[in-house]
């Protein structure tokens, strides 16, 4: 009963509305969208101009695309991690430094890799379609704090130097009876 009520009330006072007449578009409305796509048109043809002068190839975005891959040297509990960072975009990427995260179920462990061995060569410059391999030894961050052995899983993440994330890979470094 009170649907049908309902939908009488709708129907009676949606009637002066279908009973309007259709407005067409004003002349100074469409004025203003040609204001608005005509430089975005220009801006694209000098784009597309300097591509073919320089002989490279036009696109309209430009995208960074990082591969990030972590893998270990044993199955549980190893001694190195291997990271290697791919540039499979279609320009050049300025790296930061790498965030190594060991994660326990309510604790996180952050720590910024400078690099190995002693040699410093953060931040990177990575050109498109290279590659960059850094191998992590981790009983040097296990005789910093000896807790980070109970910790089960690590994390890798990649940013940029202006701060945006590129990428990022996790993996157990031993066995859990949850999978979190």
């Amino acid at each position: 009963m009170k649907k049908g009520l309902f939908l009488v009330v709708c129907l009676v006072w949606g009637f002066p509305v279908f009973a309007q007449s259709e407005v067409g578009p004003e002349g100074y409305k469409l004025l203003w969208l040609l204001v608005l796509l005509v430089p975005l048109a220009v801006f694209l043809m000098v784009d597309w101009l300097k591509a073919k002068r320089k002989g490279k190839k036009w696109q309209i975005f430009k995208h960074n695309r990082v591969m990030v891959s972590l893998d270990k040297d044993r199955l549980y509990y190893p001694d190195y991690l291997e990271l290697t960072v791919k540039n499979t975009g279609n320009t050049d990427v300025d790296l930061d430094r790498p965030l190594l995260i060991f994660e326990n179920f309510w604790a996180k462990r952050m720590f910024r890799l400078k690099g190995t061995n002693h040699n410093r060569f953060y931040p990177l410059y990575l050109v498109a379609g290279k590659t960059h391999t850094l191998q992590i030894d981790l009983n040097r961050f296990y005789g910093h704090d000896r807790k980070l052995k109970r910790f089960p899983k690590t994390k890798v993440i990649i940013y940029n130097v202006k701060g945006r994330r590129l990428g990022s890979q996790s993996l157990f470094l031993r066995k859990t009876l949850f999978k979190y």
